[in-house]
């Protein structure tokens, strides 16, 4: 009969089989200021996603554009962390870069093992995707525009973003709700998918 202590062991190395058994991905959450990305990380995350917000100083508001997002109060300054499992055997690890120019000496640092990106735009604001846009184009680290949609802002085409963005042929582009959690998993779900073929092309090129 085996004893407890190798009962125990035997539960403890089946936990460690199935931890190695999940698959975790690294994905950047960008975008310009005011877009959704602390709103998506946290309407997604199944843990209690961690946040380093502050308030808007008088002082950041010299340097800060918030024409559009008159209403929007605090800032990331370092960045959003949240998780979600996709399906069994499949986590994402979601990391939310910071909008403004100024903290973008983070984004090295973040952005190193990204699988790939969700770039979050405001149409009200869409030329300040433009420096994510092309942080993203020049590293080759796949990402997809997610157009978040807020009430009252004009409504633009996938194609009309496209267009506007002159983005890389092939680069996604979805329409999205960053506050609501079945929206935000489509666009998460989409990024994988697109990242997954991107990653597997260049594996075939390079051996080819």
């Amino acid at each position: 009969m085996p004893s407890e202590h190798t009962d125990n062991t035997n539960a403890e190395t089946a936990g460690e089989a199935v931890e190695s058994d999940v698959l975790a991905l690294k994905i950047l959450v960008a975008g310009g200021f005011g877009a959704g990305k602390t709103t998506l990380v946290g309407a997604v995350s199944e843990i209690r996603p961690l946040r380093t917000e502050e308030s808007l100083s008088e002082a950041g508001l010299s340097v800060d554009d918030t024409d559009g997002v008159d209403q929007k109060t605090t800032t990331t300054v370092a960045m959003d962390f949240g998780r979600i499992t996709i399906r069994s055997g499949l986590s994402l690890y979601l990391f939310g870069t910071p909008g403004q120019d100024r903290f973008w000496f983070l984004w090295d640092e973040l952005s190193q093992g990204a699988l790939g990106a969700v770039v979050l735009a405001d149409t009200r604001r869409l030329e300040d995707c433009f420096p994510a846009v092309d942080y993203f184009e020049h590293r080759r680290i796949p990402f997809v525009v997610a157009v978040n949609c807020f009430a009252g802002a004009r409504t633009y085409g996938e194609r009309e973003v496209f267009r506007a963005l002159d983005l890389d042929p092939g680069t996604p582009v979805v329409l999205c709700d960053a506050r609501d959690r079945d929206s935000g998993k489509e666009v998460l779900i989409r990024m994988v998918e697109y990242a997954g073929r991107m990653h597997t092309a260049r594996l075939l090129d390079s051996v080819s």
